[in-house]
């Protein structure tokens, strides 16, 4: 699934839950989730294993994959990448940093049902997009779509945050998703991050619904999004 939503420059491996016998970690990794219990212990372990297999596609190395400042994963030299985990679902799309390759990955699944409170929805969503999501609902009631919108969202920060090392809250990005394409717009309502003396102001990213999930992911190329 995720693999189909990103360019080729990046490399995606999935896994529709955990192995029976948890995928090793390196010694830092169990320090850094000691305390975790077990179901997060295995799907922090699964969504590292998919990471390295990611890297190994691109030659990269078998290194500690630690989570940083917000949680984001931190990267060896020369790659970067994004995580997501929810139930039933891990996945990890990472990409070489440099000439032809990517300045930004962001991904995240969700399963495709409403949000468990329905306030969360005026959190999330801008009025505008309100309008947009009741729209979308009544002509294809079959995608939870405020939850494809948080995914979405989640999916922008997780682009958003390496390149800025800022917050980034619900309201101060403006999406549109199309349907029929399954395609997202993200405007960044601040001033957007600068890459290579370029100033992105709109990030594209694309969407699936399958298997009861929602994936939503966006792969920045040097200046433009993809």
């Amino acid at each position: 699934m995720i693999a189909s939503l990103l360019p080729p420059p990046v490399a995606a491996v999935e896994s529709f839950g955990d192995p029976a016998e948890p995928p090793p970690l390196f010694p830092e990794e169990e320090r850094a989730i000691a305390r975790a219990v077990e179901s997060r212990r295995r799907e922090f372990a699964t969504v590292r294993h998919c990471a390295r297999q990611a890297l190994a596609a691109l030659g990269g190395p078998r290194v500690p994959l630690l989570p940083g400042e917000r949680g984001a994963p931190g990267w060896p030299d020369g790659f970067l990448g994004s995580m997501t985990h929810c139930r039933g679902y891990r996945a990890a799309a990472v990409g070489r940093v440099g000439a032809g390759g990517v300045v930004g990955v962001g991904i995240d699944a969700e399963p495709n049902e409403p949000l468990r409170d329905a306030g969360v929805v005026q959190l999330i969503a801008l009025p505008e997009e309100r309008e947009m999501l009741a729209r979308l609902a009544a002509a294809h009631p079959e995608v939870a779509w405020e939850r494809l919108l948080f995914s979405a969202k989640e999916s922008v920060y997780k682009v958003w945050y390496p390149l800025t090392a800022k917050w980034l809250d619900f309201e101060e990005a403006r999406l549109t998703i199309d349907p029929g394409a399954r395609t997202f717009e993200a405007e960044l309502l601040v001033p957007g991050p600068v890459v290579d003396g370029t100033k992105i102001q709109r990030f594209a990213g694309r969407w699936v619904a399958r298997e009861g999930l929602l994936v939503t992911a966006i792969s920045l190329s040097r200046g433009l999004p993809e």
